[in-house]
This record gives structure tokens, C-alpha cells and sequence, in this order.
């Protein structure tokens, strides 16, 4: 089977994007040869090193030692993870996955199982595949559970970090499978936290809406989706996610900006997968509404349109009702489902919103408690 590699999607028609432009990185292209090629520096003669003088060969001697010292702990983070991430195959493609508990559970994006039932995985300290099958996906924070039908001993559980504990600066390693490049490790910093991104529609992803995801500047590729961001305490971060596109230069992946499902979201959808098969508290914030873009009389989006509302729920509850359009939320201007979505994904359940709203060409306004989203 040829892992099939994933389009570039175009730049949708409207509005320019607020955000970054995405891309899925769940599906590894297939591969017809690795090109490489070395170059050389040159080096420092014997007569200028020996004219150094004793503070920087100091200087030197402590910066190699440094850098000796980080060397080990690279490698060690590697030594302590890598065993634990594996590759999915699919019968679309592949992507990466992070073993969750000695019963053989994996937990992966739900952009990389799609719609399959069935998978080959490949664990890091073996050429033989394991066949898997689907326990539960949950689309709207992209992340899914598989489980191994026949767990060998030895499994090697990751340990995930409490995410809310990352801060800009630490160092962070990608452990995957790109461009089908199996136990690949790629190095970097987390360079920002909170971010809100919204992936691209597909046959295989609905187009969610992720909050409080991690961005990180190690490289991730198609086929790095499921694996692992890890810190230098051998943790798992994040689930490597997304890679952000330059829309200025073809759509092409713009380099040292990719995104991460944070470890604490990823540990609490899991567990209820693997419990429940569904998830019952997904963490985010939802007005208990359904909804789509509402346009004006010149055809431009002006705001969500509340299609139908749940008896009992967040919005009902404080006077809303279908047909509503809904043009604000808190301080942030809707003009669309997506601006909505990606508004109520920096929220929290329980918080307190003023949603402002127009009803028979009034603009009115109601102070909502946010309710929880579920599947």
C-alpha cells in the first residue's frame, strides 16, 4: 500500500483569516527517495588557537561542556520515549500515535483514523505490525483512542506533563513518523501557549476548532499528527497536531510553526474514550445552541444565526431563540459560525458572557453561563 499524500487545500473565498492557515499533518506522503547532502566548514588554524586567550578557551571549554550536557539529555529523552511512539497505518495513509497504558490503548488525532475501523501499528523496538481497531474518536477536540488486539508485554506507557505548567522558551522534541520516516525526532522551543487554531475541512476532519493548544518550532509533517511533543523531563506536552501554511508562498508549510493538543486535554478526552466511548465533559465551552453564518442583504457574513436551541441549555435559559443572530460575544465581534466557534474555544464552562444579538432589527443583548460541549 502507497500512503497517499495530502492536497494543499486552497484559500477559501471571503474574508482573509484572522488566524494562521493550517495544515492536517495525519497523512505521510510517500516517499521516492531521500536526497541529502553535506557541506563543509572551515576550521580555525593550529596558530589562532593557540593565540586564545585563557578566559575564552575557558569560554570554550564550558560552552562544550554545555553542550555535551545537552547532548545527554537529548538523547536520554529519546531513550525514554521514542519506545513509546508508534505508526498508524490506515487505508488512506499513516500517521503517528503515543502508547497510553500496558492494555495496549494508543491515543492519536482523530484526522488520522478518519473513518477506519481497522489498523497496522508499528511499535519503535519492532518490524512486525500489530493489528488494532477503533475504540472511540472525538472529532471536535481531533483526538481518538485505538487498542491493540494482541498487546505485546513490554508496552511502554508515555508519561504525560500537566500542560498547564509549559512556558514559552522550554525546549521541546517531536517524536513521529514523517513523510513515513519512522522514529523520527525533531528539536525545537515552545514558542507561544493558549493559541486558538482551527483546522482545515477534509473527508477525514470536520474543520475543529482547538483551544489552548501548544506552538511549538519543532518541524511537523505530514505523518508527525498523533505523535508526541515532549519536554526535556521525558513528558509528553502535547499531541503533535498541525502545521501552520504561509499563504503568501503557495500554501507551502511555513517552517518552525506547528501546533500541539495540550497533554491535560488530551489525558482528560482519553480517559473518557476509553471509559465511556464517548466523551461526556469535553472541557470546552458551548452555548447550547446549533448555528450558521448568517449573511446581510449585500451577501457578506454579519454575524451566526441561531438555528435551534437546547431546551433547558445556556442560551435558552437567558432568553435566546432561533432565528437570533448573534454579532458579538463578550468583547469579540462574531460575523460567522467560525468566529463563534473559535470565540467560545477560548472560554471555559461555568464562565459568565454577554452576548449581544440582533432580534427584528434590534440589537439586544443577554448575560449567558456558559455550558460544557459534548459529543
Amino acid at each position: 500500500m502507497h500512503p497517499k499524500k495530502e492536497p494543499t487545500r486552497p484559500i477559501p473565498a471571503g474574508p482573509r483569516p484572522t488566524g494562521p492557515r493550517v495544515l492536517l499533518c495525519g497523512v505521510a506522503a510517500a516517499l521516492t527517495g531521500l536526497l541529502v547532502s553535506g557541506c563543509t566548514s572551515s576550521s580555525s588554524s593550529s596558530s589562532t588557537a593557540s593565540s586564545a586567550s585563557p578566559s575564552a578557551s575557558g569560554s570554550t571549554l564550558a560552552a562544550s561542556n554545555g553542550g555535551l550536557q545537552l547532548q545527554e539529555d537529548y538523547q536520554k529523552v529519546i531513550s525514554d520515549v521514542l519506545p513509546s511512539v508508534v505508526q498508524i497505518t490506515t487505508p488512506n495513509g499513516l500517521g503517528s500515535g503515543i502508547v497510553y497504558d500496558t492494555k495496549g490503548n494508543i491515543v492519536t488525532n482523530a484526522h488520522v483514523v478518519g473513518t477506519a475501523q481497522s489498523f497496522s501499528v508499528s511499535l519503535a523496538n519492532s518490524a512486525k505490525t500489530l493489528d488494532a481497531t477503533l475504540v472511540a474518536s472525538y472529532p471536535d477536540a481531533d483526538l481518538a483512542v485505538i487498542r491493540l488486539s494482541s498487546p505485546p508485554s513490554g508496552l511502554r506507557p508515555a508519561t504525560f506533563a500537566d500542560s498547564s505548567k509549559v512556558e514559552v522558551g522550554q525546549i521541546t522534541l517531536a517524536m513521529g513518523s514523517p513523510l513515513g520516516l519512522s522514529s523520527s525526532v525533531t528539536q525545537g522551543i515552545v514558542s507561544a501557549t493558549g493559541r486558538t487554531v482551527t483546522e482545515p475541512r477534509s473527508p477525514d476532519a470536520p474543520g475543529a476548532t482547538i483551544g489552548n493548544m501548544v506552538q511549538t518550532s519543532a518541524a511537523i509533517n505530514p505523518g508527525n499528527s498523533g505523535g508526541a511533543l515532549v519536554n526535556l523531563n521525558s513528558q509528553v506536552v502535547g499531541i503533535n497536531t498541525l502545521a501552520a501554511v504561509d499563504q503568501e508562498a503557495n500554501g507551502s508549510a511555513a517552517p518552525g510553526i506547528g501546533f500541539a493538543i495540550p497533554a491535560v486535554t488530551v489525558t482528560s478526552i482519553a480517559d473518557q474514550l476509553i471509559k465511556e466511548g464517548k466523551v461526556t465533559n469535553s472541557g470546552r465551552a458551548a452555548l447550547g445552541i446549533s448555528a450558521r453564518t448568517y449573511f446581510n442583504s449585500d451577501f457578506r457574513p454579519a454575524g451566526a444565526v441561531v438555528v435551534t436551541t437546547t431546551s433547558g441549555g445556556p442560551a435558552a435559559s437567558a432568553g435566546l431563540q432561533t432565528g437570533d443572530v448573534i454579532t458579538k460575544l463578550g468583547d469579540t465581534e462574531i460575523d460567522s459560525l467560525g468566529a463563534l466557534t473559535t470565540a467560545l474555544a477560548s472560554l471555559q464552562p461555568g464562565a459568565k458572557v454577554t452576548v449581544t444579538y440582533q432580534r427584528d432589527g434590534q440589537s439586544k443583548t443577554a448575560d449567558v453561563t456558559l455550558g460544557t460541549l459534548e459529543s
